[in-house]
């Protein structure tokens, strides 16, 4: 089996390895190339043969650190084809000659939220150097002080060099290397130990200017695409994902940025719809100019979406969610734990403002209906949960109401809970307001 030039087969054990816990050389082999096997795994290669292996399986996209948040290391174009590895990240844009710097910052503070066991929010801050250099450091301070990550976007290397000094302990990305500077700024990078962004004019100018840093010694790059056009901007996104992923060319696989503050300055209606389309294809990074509620529900709700496994549905947890005041005297609507599902369900009830226990059992993040054509959602495991889950101990209303499309399980529901009211309810979510108000 050759991986790009290299033969696996002449550089893995010759004997049962009691490491890896494979028989043969050629298993270990197609384990590796799978993906399923670290190549480290196996004590019998030398340090430069692991290394050259290593290399040559790693993704076409490099993954790249920013504190916790990771960027890259994708392997398809399309979701559908596998998964996409690294979820786009927002930042949101203020500048050193900006009045309003201030409300961006307590804006950014406040959304802040936790969506399906993940937390939303805006990753970074982008800092803007157009005016002052002592302006420009003090407003990096601040965004140091929001608990984001920083993005310095920074093309003159002794301003650089001061705001980098200033909050060297958050690990700022400096983004500012371009032709002029580049000498320079791959420097201070390196100094700093921090992620250099990239800026040409056009592929072919960036495509040259990362081969040079590269030569350098620097990898621990992000690219940004161009701010000329939104044309201009999606084609280099795509060429450049395309150029990573599909002709495995090393020299595009970095993380890029989307400057969609740039592309629509003033316009968060234009922002907002360009990030959606950067979400997609492909922005690392997209900067918007804020981040309201209104702009982030729809944005956070997308990359969610997204960035799922589609091989793994997303789920909320089993439990008891009280809705619209609901007490332990409050009748108990159940469904199943697939989040499309809650959301829909749990939306109408608090749309019928009637008080409800909405009760969430594990049916392994199916839908109602596939569910229980699987076996995740049947009277027995209803009645499971609700004596694994104490439901009856925490709440005294004895009013189960189930969905309308397995109304079939009633009887059966009926048998095993002989101590509580059973009740078939609607079989859409929407028609759970009227069904509720009626029922109160």
């Amino acid at each position: 089996m050759a991986l790009k030039g290299i033969d696996i087969f002449k550089m893995s054990p010759k004997k049962n390895c009691k490491e890896c816990g494979v028989p043969t050389c050629m298993a270990f082999s197609m384990k590796v190339a799978a993906g399923a096997l670290p190549i480290e795994k196996c004590p019998y290669m030398g340090a430069d043969v692991i290394a050259k292996l290593s290399e040559a399986t790693a993704p076409p996209m490099k993954t790249i650190k920013v504190g916790d948040l990771s960027m890259g290391g994708e392997t398809v174009m399309y979701r559908h084809e596998k998964t996409f590895v690294s979820k786009t990240l927002y930042a949101v844009s203020v500048s050193d000659t900006q009045e309003n710097a201030d409300a961006v910052f307590e804006e950014l503070k406040t959304v802040d939220y936790e969506r399906i066991g993940e937390r939303e929010y805006a990753e970074f801050v982008f800092v803007k150097h157009d005016g002052d250099t002592d302006v420009f450091v003090e407003m990096a301070k601040k965004a140091a002080a929001t608990g984001r990550q920083v993005i310095l976007d920074v093309d003159c290397p002794v301003c650089a060099e001061a705001a980098l000094e200033t909050i060297k302990d958050a690990k700022p990305v400096l983004n500012g290397a371009n032709a002029e500077n580049v000498e320079k700024m791959n420097e201070l990078a390196g100094k700093y130990g921090v992620v250099l962004g990239v800026k040409a004019e056009g592929l072919d100018a960036l495509y040259d200017l990362t081969a040079k840093i590269e030569k350098m010694g620097n990898k621990n790059l992000i690219l940004n695409v161009s701010t000329a056009s939104i044309k201009e901007a999606f084609a280099e996104a795509v060429q450049i994902r395309r150029a990573a992923v599909k002709n495995t060319d090393r020299t595009f696989g970095y993380p890029t940025l989307v400057n969609t503050a740039a592309l629509a300055p003033g316009d968060q209606s234009m922002q907002t719809a360009l990030a959606s389309l950067f979400t997609m294809r492909y922005g690392s990074v997209i900067v918007m100019e804020s981040m309201s509620y209104a702009q982030a529900l729809p944005l956070f709700g997308l990359r969610q979406n997204v960035f799922t496994d589609p091989q793994k549905p997303m789920k909320v947890d089993p439990g008891i969610y009280p809705l619209n005041g609901a007490t332990e005297d409050s009748p108990c609507v159940i469904t199943v734990d697939f989040a499309l599902t809650y959301f829909l369900v749990s939306g109408e009830i608090e749309r019928s403002g009637v008080p409800v226990n909405l009760l969430i059992s594990d049916a392994g993040g199916y839908s109602v209906l596939t569910a229980w054509a699987a076996g995740k959602l049947s009277a027995s495991t209803i009645a499971k949960f609700i004596k694994e889950a104490d439901i009856g101990s925490k709440i005294k209303n004895r009013t189960l109401i189930l969905p309308g499309k397995v109304a079939v399980l009633k009887g059966e529901v009926q048998e095993k809970l002989p101590d509580w009211n059973v009740i078939v309810g609607t079989r859409e979510a929407v028609e759970l307001v009227q069904f509720l108000k009626e029922f109160k």
